[in-house]
């Protein structure tokens, strides 16, 4: 008898533990769905710049917003849904539609009041340039 309830009470705490692990994953997709999308980015520099690029297709200009503070960039918009119809049935949903938000951290060398940003077929083309650091001459010593 011991042995069964034994057996019963390991099978009501597996029980109790995959509950509360349902629900702990239902609670993390209902986040999903309340949390903005993240962006994809390459980000890269070349010899004069630091670059982000990123494919925003479908999201017009003034729904960007682009923000620098201190060492972060902060890339934000929204991306309506261009068939938003209650009556539709998906198959597959793959595409993100609605808020987005990416933030990026900076490199030190880098002029951000001198920053560029450009849309280009779908892509957002952030350039920063970098900051050429001058060499410092050394100064020759002479006699007086």
């Amino acid at each position: 008898m011991v042995r069964k309830t034994k057996l019963k009470t390991e099978a009501n705490a597996e029980e109790k533990t995959e509950v509360k692990e349902n629900i702990t994953v239902e609670k993390n997709i209902e986040n999903i769905f309340d949390s903005p999308g993240e962006l994809v980015v390459d980000v890269f520099e070349t010899n004069s710049d630091f670059v982000v690029l990123t494919a925003i297709a479908g999201v017009q200009i003034k729904d960007i917003d682009i923000s620098v503070e201190k060492d972060m960039m902060v890339i934000k918009g929204h991306r309506p849904d261009p068939h938003n119809d209650p009556e539709k049935k998906y198959f597959y949903q793959e595409c993100y539609w609605g808020p987005f938000s990416r933030k990026i951290v900076l490199p030190e060398n880098i002029n951000t009041e001198a920053a560029s940003a450009q849309m280009d077929k779908g892509m957002l083309v952030i350039k920063i340039p970098k900051v050429i650091e001058k060499k410092g001459k050394k100064p020759e010593v002479t006699s007086s």
